[in-house]
């Protein structure tokens, strides 16, 4: 396994230390994170554990792929475990906000349905032999919805001190930006999705260009 690689894994180690920390019910183990007043609001310490492991989970996103393109490091092993990753890092993340009422529903619907629906598209290409590259506005959905999430489980601090809910306004940012994404991604494959043969390498570069 190359660094690249590794670096994935640690992010897929992150994750689950995150969903632990945000769903085990510690109370049952005499266990019990502080509270901490700032200003009026008062906060639970362990939300703040998990902004920090999913702000170092989400930088780990940017580094192993940087690592495996510019060290020639890509393979398929850690192509399929870096979409893994992302998926359960701000997937799951989503889901569990979403549960205990911090994330609006209609977000985290749309986010994860757009995130089913291109991983569709990128599997039927795929299967066709053609690979579909990341789009512009796919990485900036990512960058807010990630920003977002940490603003959340950091009680939208210290914006909410001035009434400014930016943590809302980048989710609702990332929301659009999917929408507007998968949109693309549609329009961009829809030929690939709905041809019958398997495209050949040379097709490929015609297309992308």
């Amino acid at each position: 396994m190359n660094l690249a690689n590794r670096i994935t894994m640690i992010r897929i180690f992150l994750t689950v230390l995150l969903i632990v920390l945000l769903l085990f019910p510690f109370y049952m183990v005499n266990i019990e994170f502080p509270k901490v007043l700032i200003g009026t609001i008062t906060v639970d310490i362990k939300y703040f554990i998990a902004a920090g492991l999913f702000a170092v989970a989400s930088i780990t996103d940017a580094v192993d792929g940087h690592i495996a393109r510019s060290r020639n490091m890509v393979t398929d092993f850690g192509k399929m475990t870096d979409a893994i990753a992302d998926k359960m890092l701000v997937n799951s993340s989503l889901i569990i906000l979403t549960a205990q009422g911090m994330v609006s529903p209609a977000i985290t619907v749309i986010i994860v349905l757009r995130d089913t629906v291109v991983d569709t598209i990128k599997m039927i290409a795929g299967s066709k032999g053609k690979v579909v590259a990341a789009i512009k506005s796919g990485k900036i959905k990512t960058t807010f919805l990630m920003l977002g999430i940490i603003f959340t489980m950091c009680y939208n601090l210290p914006f909410e001190l001035f009434n400014l809910d930016i943590a809302s306004f980048l989710l609702v940012l990332a929301t659009v930006f999917a929408i507007i994404s998968g949109i693309q991604y549609y329009i961009m494959n829809k030929d690939i999705i709905f041809s019958k043969e398997e495209i050949s390498d040379s097709a490929n570069k015609k297309t992308q260009k």
